[in-house]
């Protein structure tokens, strides 16, 4: 992969996630028609706004360095063999949330868009997916030049190229599906997360539950390399916890082959608690 430019109060537990995927269907916001082009000037003043926060070239730099980490062991990873690359990634985001109504989302979707440009990924090439997406809110999202997704895959997507997951405040369940369905050197060696940070998801839930219920989550943990990333005080509810996440072919080639074998599909006990709107809720 390759180089490019890839007033909140302290959240509650689970507070930010009433902006995202657990906003009912019958939100009146969720229906109401939207100006897009209004709605776009106001992403991209965020966008703007955002880089000149102090702590996005900080983001920027851990960004490239998991990239060049990535892509190999010994040298950085130019802006100019970023965009002379033959097989260009993708990005995928899930669970960004109603961003035309929610501050935090909107501010999440102007960093991704920061985050694209320093990765070089097109924006046709970043697959957007979220269930309580309005139609008017898809619109804007094909107005920014992004591919809307139209089934939800409840994060079971496999790679095959190397890939940006945007998964900032998103449910467990939706990590663990994206780690099966890519259980294999091949498949985490093409993984670059941002998202919610291992490390807090296994301190934030108890050992039986995190190994029995987010089996592949607990087994990432000794995996991969996780930086965290900076947040201001004041956007604890936009991008507290988050981390970039990266899946070291050297790491992951000292694991027993036997590990490797026949990964299972999770299955989940409880529902209720899952974070998530399945395939069958959307």
């Amino acid at each position: 992969m390759s180089e490019s430019e890839w007033q909140v109060a302290r959240r509650r537990k689970g507070q930010t996630r009433k902006c995202k995927s657990q906003v009912p269907l019958s939100s009146p916001s969720v229906h109401e028609q939207l100006d897009v082009e209004k709605v776009v000037k106001r992403i991209r003043t965020t966008v703007t706004e955002l880089r000149c926060e102090e702590f996005w070239p900080k983001w920027k730099d851990e960004l490239l360095m998991a990239t060049s980490a990535s892509a190999s062991a010994e040298e950085d990873v130019t802006e100019e063999q970023l965009k002379s690359r033959d097989d260009p990634p993708e990005c995928v985001c899930y669970g960004l949330g109603s961003f035309s109504s929610c501050a935090a989302a909107r501010y999440q979707l102007a960093m991704l868009l920061l985050l694209l440009e320093v990765l070089q990924v097109s924006l046709k090439n970043c697959f957007v997916y979220d269930p309580i997406f309005s139609s008017g809110e898809q619109n804007v999202l094909r107005e920014l030049g992004m591919t809307v997704l139209t089934e939800n895959e409840e994060g079971k997507r496999p790679v095959t190229k190397p890939t940006l997951f945007y998964l900032i405040h998103c449910g467990k369940a939706l990590y663990n599906n994206l780690l099966w369905k890519n259980w294999s050197i091949q498949g985490l060696s093409q993984l670059l997360m941002i998202g919610n940070s291992f490390n807090g998801m296994r301190e934030r839930t108890t050992e039986r539950v995190f190994k029995q219920e987010y089996s592949y989550i607990s087994k990432a943990v000794g995996l991969c390399e996780e930086k965290t990333l900076p947040c201001p005080p004041r956007m604890i509810d936009v991008f507290s916890d988050t981390a970039v996440i990266t899946f070291p072919r050297h790491i992951l080639l000292k694991e027993p082959q036997v590990n490797w074998a026949e990964p299972h599909e999770p299955e989940y006990r409880d529902w209720q608690d899952l974070e998530i709107i399945l395939k069958a809720q959307s």
